[in-house]
């Protein structure tokens, strides 16, 4: 087996719930050195995702057609009551960083996303290291 393919295989799965294009990119060139970077385009999917896929963790936004990112983490909370799911909004406002928290969000970030906040936050949830490269 080739030697990208086995560097492949040994990353983390993650999953970005996220329907706007641009901010998927943006997302997935960060991630995509430390991880297999999947993609869900609205709630449902993303639960199906998590169903199929077991990700080490997610990115859910918040504003997503179909179902909503906190509808789908309650749904995800059923059946993956551990995964930690990281909430991302441009909208944000207390009322849905609350719900967010209060329905089982590990964490919520505020789009646009900063970099380092992300590898930071990812690194105090103990899901990034230096060994990820």
């Amino acid at each position: 087996m080739h030697t990208y393919l086995i560097r492949e295989m040994e990353k983390y799965t993650v999953l970005v719930a996220e329907d706007d294009d641009s901010n998927f990119l943006y997302l997935q060139i960060l991630l995509r050195k430390y991880y297999n970077v999947l993609r869900a385009r609205n709630g449902v999917e993303a639960v199906e995702m998590v169903r199929e896929h077991n990700p080490r963790f997610v990115f859910m936004d918040i504003k997503m057609p179909e179902m909503n990112g906190i509808e789908a983490m309650e749904v995800i909370r059923g059946f993956e009551p551990e995964i930690p799911i990281i909430m991302q909004s441009s909208y944000a406002f207390d009322t849905d960083i609350n719900s967010a928290m209060d329905k089982g969000a590990t964490a919520y970030l505020t789009k646009p996303i900063q970099s380092s906040t992300l590898f930071n936050l990812l690194r105090e949830l103990g899901l990034f290291t230096e060994d990820n490269q």
